[in-house]
């Protein structure tokens, strides 16, 4: 094999090799958007859901805390104070720099 025959076979080769990888961007991109539509739309029934349910099955309750008044919906207070403890320790942030406004349960 020459060396001009090994130069045409490499440059086929590489070309070769974009081609696969343009296929697979283009499926890559094609998926993504395919399942953003479907998860959209699941999002879109769920807020649905959401919303269609009266308020008035929620037992809510006002708690005073230091930095004003946080509203469990669902929840009790022993839940919600490791709910905030989490997120505290997850984020680094102090709890007493935290501002909570309402704790809710998602069913």
């Amino acid at each position: 094999m020459s060396v001009i025959e090994s130069v045409v076979v490499a440059m086929f080769c590489m070309a070769l090799v974009f081609v696969v990888l343009a296929i697979l961007y283009v499926m890559v991109m094609g998926l993504s958007k395919v399942l953003g539509i479907a998860l959209n739309r699941k999002a879109a029934a769920e807020s649905v859901d959401t919303v269609a349910k009266p308020e008035e099955d929620w037992d809510v309750e006002a708690v005073h805390a230091s930095s004003g008044e946080l509203k469990l919906i669902n929840v009790d207070e022993r839940a919600a104070a490791m709910i905030m403890a989490i997120v505290s320790d997850e984020s680094h942030i102090p709890l007493s720099e935290l501002c909570f406004k309402s704790i809710k349960l998602i069913e």
